[in-house]
């Protein structure tokens, strides 16, 4: 393959990764937004305190976003080093990394939407547990962080 062809393939990495990335936390955010949503009608229609916190469980799966920008720049920096160098191999790996990097990262955030889903339902109908929840959520967010620090490690 030519090197412009070469250099795409890096590119579309790039772009992919933090379009998958956002994609999982839109689908994460959107299915613990609306399990938050119940959780607040149900506490208006019975005059029980509103909790502001289920806020927390609907925006967690935003940083997946993050770390796609993240995995993102580090792609476009070593597809930089790599073309300056003449080196036009590793670019497919580039384009493999930002499609599975982009999927693990999006898996991860949609977990933690549905995770932040039970946990605002669980807490809106016995008012404890908040730690806890919160511990579920970090779990299912270490599959991100994971992704993240291993895939920048094989580039």
């Amino acid at each position: 393959m030519d090197p412009e062809m070469m250099l795409s393939l890096g590119q579309a990495g790039a772009a992919a990764v933090l379009g998958i990335a956002a994609l999982g936390s839109a689908l994460g955010t959107a299915a613990a937004g609306l399990a938050a949503v119940g959780v607040w009608k149900r506490c208006y229609a019975q005059d029980k305190p509103v909790p502001f916190i289920l806020v927390t469980f609907i925006g967690a799966p935003l940083s997946q976003t993050i770390y796609g920008m993240i995995l993102m720049n580090t792609i476009v920096r070593v597809a930089g080093e790599r073309m300056a160098a003449g080196d036009f191999v590793g670019f497919p790996a580039m384009m493999a990394a930002g499609l599975f990097g982009g999927l693990g990262m999006a898996a991860s955030a949609y977990g933690q939407g549905r995770v932040g889903a039970a946990a605002a339902d669980a807490l809106g109908d016995t008012g404890k547990g908040l730690g806890n929840y919160l511990m579920a959520i970090g779990i299912v967010e270490t599959v991100a962080l994971f992704v993240l620090v291993f895939i920048q490690a094989t580039l």
